[in-house]
């Protein structure tokens, strides 16, 4: 059944036809299921399945209102092609002719061939292209590159694979519309015109309506390739983190276990069941989010260490820890690298009353650390040189920015012969889900 359009009617038509396509793109990316299976490139059998359930319904339903009088709804060679582009020649098959069965229960007896060839034709087009990865190249505006596609091939003999279901999509488009012209009139349905220039944006239209689907969900890839790739990022911080901890660490207290032995063993047990508490914590560094409590915990084994290597009268911690912030889920390995900046740059050169200072305190859905110690302090240049270009208070910094967006504070505030603060706001998890795997 072909739809006769001219003029007006017609404009209007194909842009509410691009408008729907894009906005079903738009609503199905919002689901999670979907969106992984845009980001999978290879998929099994299920996938394919589940591809087809998320796009057969509403292209189906398209078809049913277009049947009741809303031609700018039916996107069958659209969908067909789409699906063959996006998911291979099996789920081209098979949803084109899913999704054009209410057209054929309406007696339009070859739209279930047509879109069925289309969807295959679609696959094979995908198959023939090299890196799969030029398919999500197929953009709203990539027949503009068509002159310099041809410069760069006549003159270079280097081609732009992401041409190719441009042209097919097109060919499609125009061999529907002539199948329209040449058939009876209920056999199946076509939006077209008998001005060229009007038949020239319906074959445009069609393109617009793959394309935008693909740029869409093209963004959508981009966004979790990038998440990926922060969360490669994130575990390779955590790494680094753990491997400045272990060397240095375990070096200076398996030398105070020594010196210990000889004249007070029980201190000597005691700082080696502390070591391997520590060590224990490191082998989950997997852990992207841990309660306050836990950290603390941590960072008391640390600090009993470096108390004995130090003595009481050198290093003194107290503590403020706000009883309903235990709770709170913080990033692991958040306090150790700042505790350690603060005894290793301040604290180490005193001679004696050297004091860190622990607080924690929950305000307005917020979590906020302080760690303060009384050591030698450092300048504006200084404290750019160790906080701004190590792996621990630049790395902390980064995690932050990473987990939390713009979403966290940190303030670092030194002044030379006085000390140091680092203050650390973030808000509260009650429960999170582990971001690195």
């Amino acid at each position: 059944m072909g739809t006769l359009l001219e003029g007006r009617d017609l404009l209007f038509t194909l842009v509410l036809k691009v408008g729907w396509a894009a906005a079903l793109a738009a609503l199905l990316v919002r689901f999670h299921s979907f969106r992984k299976l845009v980001f999978t490139e290879n998929r099994d059998s299920d996938q394919k399945v589940m591809l087809l359930l998320f796009l057969t319904p509403p292209l189906a339903t398209g078809i049913i209102l277009r049947i009741f009088g809303y031609p700018f709804l039916d996107l069958t060679l659209e969908g067909s092609f789409l699906m063959g582009l996006i998911g291979g020649r099996i789920v081209g098959l098979l949803g084109g002719s899913l999704i054009s069965l209410p057209a054929f229960g309406n007696h339009e007896w070859l739209s279930s061939p047509s879109a069925a060839l289309v969807g295959l034709l679609a696959g094979m087009i995908r198959d023939v292209i090299p890196e799969k990865e030029d398919v999500w190249h197929f953009g709203p505006f990539l027949f503009l590159n068509i002159p310099q596609w041809l410069w760069n091939l006549v003159r270079y003999r280097k081609g732009n694979w992401a041409m190719l279901p441009l042209f097919g999509c097109a060919a499609f488009a125009v061999g529907l519309i002539e199948l329209a012209y040449t058939v009876p009139a209920r056999w199946i349905f076509s939006i077209h015109t008998t001005n060229l220039g009007y038949a020239a944006l319906v074959v445009l239209s069609s393109v617009m309506c793959v394309a935008m689907a693909v740029k869409i969900w093209n963004n959508t890839r981009t966004e979790m390739n990038l998440e990926e790739h922060q969360q490669h990022l994130l575990k390779a911080r955590m790494d680094a983190l753990t491997s400045q901890i272990n060397p240095h660490f375990l070096f200076n207290t398996l030398n105070t276990v020594s010196s210990l032995i000889r004249f007070d063993p029980d201190m000597a047990r005691g700082v080696v069941l502390k070591l391997s508490n520590i060590l224990r914590r490191l082998l989950r560094k997997h852990e992207t989010f841990v309660p306050l409590r836990d950290e603390i915990e941590f960072i008391d084994d640390y600090l009993d260490i470096e108390v004995i290597r130090f003595g009481r009268d050198k290093l003194q911690i107290f503590k403020e820890i706000d009883e309903e912030t235990l709770d709170v889920f913080v990033p692991s390995m958040l306090l150790q690298p700042i505790v350690e900046n603060a005894i290793k740059h301040g604290l180490a050169p005193r001679l004696a009353g050297g004091q860190i200072h622990i607080r924690t305190r929950r305000h307005d859905g917020r979590l906020a650390i302080e760690i303060d110690d009384n050591g030698m302090g450092m300048s504006p240049e200084r404290l750019l040189e160790v906080y701004g270009g190590g792996i621990g208070i630049s790395n902390v910094h980064q995690r932050l920015r990473l987990l939390y967006g713009d979403q966290f504070e940190m303030d670092i505030r030194s002044q030379e012969g006085e000390g140091t603060q680092i203050r650390i706001e973030i808000p509260e998890l009650a429960a999170v889900e582990p971001a690195v795997r």
